[in-house]
């Protein structure tokens, strides 16, 4: 089958487009932006890919007529917008007008499961979005997913990040609240089995684990698995505005998306039994082997996506085409030079850099910036990168987010995303068997100016025995 997808480079379309893959089907890819997508997706001779804006409707006349299915995996957690609601509707609403003019015969869409009569605001937008997205000309399928865990989602890491790092925990009541999850692989199982299946059309299914956990028992459930001792007491005093707080202090989780996440938190999530399991033949699995199952693809480096690569875990939301050249005029550079002794060596590291491995010199003084960057209200180091070792553009690498990255040109470039009074590019290219290393800093008014003299004598010591390290086997 043709099928067009939408959310292509987000944290569950990515794992779908492999699978749909896996399965023979010929694939129409929708992006805002075609420099996000890593080149093994350009170079499949199964996958198509489109620029579409769902805001901006003249964009929809690149999707083909001669569809069979598509997908609705739009949907943001961001809240730094105050009419996010209206947005996503009229996103839903554009879809749904071209899609009435293909010859596909379904949309599938995943929702959250919204049964509670007390929803939080992302909750009920997405329930207004199904309502939006149904039509008499194509039949609408919806899947209404609890909390996902699999390697890389919000909810696996945040929770990951506060088993890990805290032996005791003094936590927000909403701890307590009701949830039920699904693994990962079984919301890709639900959305790949329903392709074409007529008996699901203009129908809508929860679909969950078998268990209702609350939170609290799905952080010492994953440290059982983790063979962590924890112990975990909630206390009543903390508001919304403090919950927010401590997850985005504690945790990798940006202050807008914690705002959103202790919003969903505070209501319950749990599904109601239908006989969608039987129908396509799926066993959800419990938490504990969801967890288990994460951490197999962890320690193998094989996680496709994760949530973090998302534009919402940081301050970068515009075309990676608009900011891949770097500025020439009124800026301020640090510019280092050193001949490469071992080429493959030094590209290895480049592509290695950050996350993990640090940042090969002065890692401590990095992490002071992370530290002050997160006081500030920025997103600090803790975002870490995906893979150890490869990069594509739009990935978010620390506090920097890869504008491009190829290998075969020798040349990495990131934008910085932590608070800044101006824009900040950091290089890295190889010509001649020599290295480039290029800081740029577009400064905004006086303070831009004040703060790269402060910062001046550090990059000295930094950007020097960086780019030296860089070079030394």
């Amino acid at each position: 089958m043709k099928i067009l997808i939408t959310g292509t480079t987000g944290y569950i379309g990515k794992r779908l487009i492999a699978l749909l893959l896996e399965l023979d089907h010929q694939l129409v890819c929708c992006v805002r932006d075609i420099g996000r997508v890593p080149e093994v997706v350009k170079k499949n001779k199964s996958i198509s890919l489109i620029e579409v804006d769902f805001l901006k409707e003249n964009t929809l006349k690149a999707i083909p007529k001669d569809i069979d299915v598509a997908y609705y995996l739009i949907h943001s957690m961001s809240s730094s917008s105050t009419d996010f609601e209206k947005l996503e509707k009229q996103c839903a609403a554009n879809f749904k007008n071209h899609i009435e003019t293909t010859n596909a015969k379904q949309v599938i869409y995943l929702s959250g499961i919204v049964n509670d009569s007390n929803l939080s605001k992302h909750l009920a937008s997405r329930k207004e979005v199904e309502n939006t997205l149904q039509s008499k000309i194509y039949a609408l399928t919806t899947f209404r997913a609890g909390i996902i865990v699999g390697s890389g989602s919000a909810s696996f890491e945040i929770i990951r990040d506060l088993v890990e790092k805290l032996p005791l925990m003094i936590v927000p009541k909403w701890v307590n609240t009701k949830s039920q999850y699904i693994a990962i692989r079984d919301v890709l199982t639900f959305l790949s089995k329903a392709i074409g299946k007529q008996e699901l059309y203009n129908k809508s299914y929860d679909i969950f684990g078998p268990e209702v956990l609350t939170y609290k028992e799905m952080m010492l459930r994953f440290a059982e698995v983790r063979k962590f001792k924890r112990y975990i007491y909630s206390v009543p005093v903390m508001t919304p505005k403090l919950s927010s707080y401590w997850l985005y202090f504690i945790t990798a989780t940006s202050y807008k998306l914690a705002i959103s996440l202790v919003d969903s938190m505070k209501v319950e999530v749990i599904g109601i039994d239908s006989d969608i399991n039987e129908m396509l033949g799926v066993n959800p699995i419990t938490y504990k082997e969801a967890v288990q199952k994460a951490f197999i693809k962890i320690e193998q480096n094989s996680s496709v996506s994760s949530w973090k690569d998302s534009f919402v875990s940081g301050r970068f939301n515009k075309k990676l085409s608009q900011y891949i050249e770097v500025p020439q005029y009124g800026c301020f550079k640090d510019i280092k030079k050193r001949e490469v002794k071992n080429e493959t060596r030094t590209l290895e590291k480049i592509w290695s850099i950050g996350g993990n491995n640090g940042w090969y010199y002065g890692n401590f003084l990095w992490k002071m910036r992370g530290y002050l960057d997160k006081i500030s209200g920025g997103i600090g180091l803790r975002r870490g990168r995906t893979h150890p070792t490869k990069l594509s553009a739009g990935d978010a690498l620390d506090f920097w987010r890869v504008l491009y990255a190829n290998k075969k040109e020798k040349r990495l470039l990131l934008y910085a995303e932590m608070k800044l009074p101006g824009e900040a590019w950091l290089e890295f290219v190889i010509i001649e068997n020599i290295l480039y290393q290029r800081a740029v800093f577009r400064p905004k008014g006086l303070l831009g100016r004040l703060y790269w003299y402060a910062v001046a004598p550090f990059h000295g010591f930094i950007f020097n025995g960086m780019i030296s390290r860089l070079i030394n086997n």
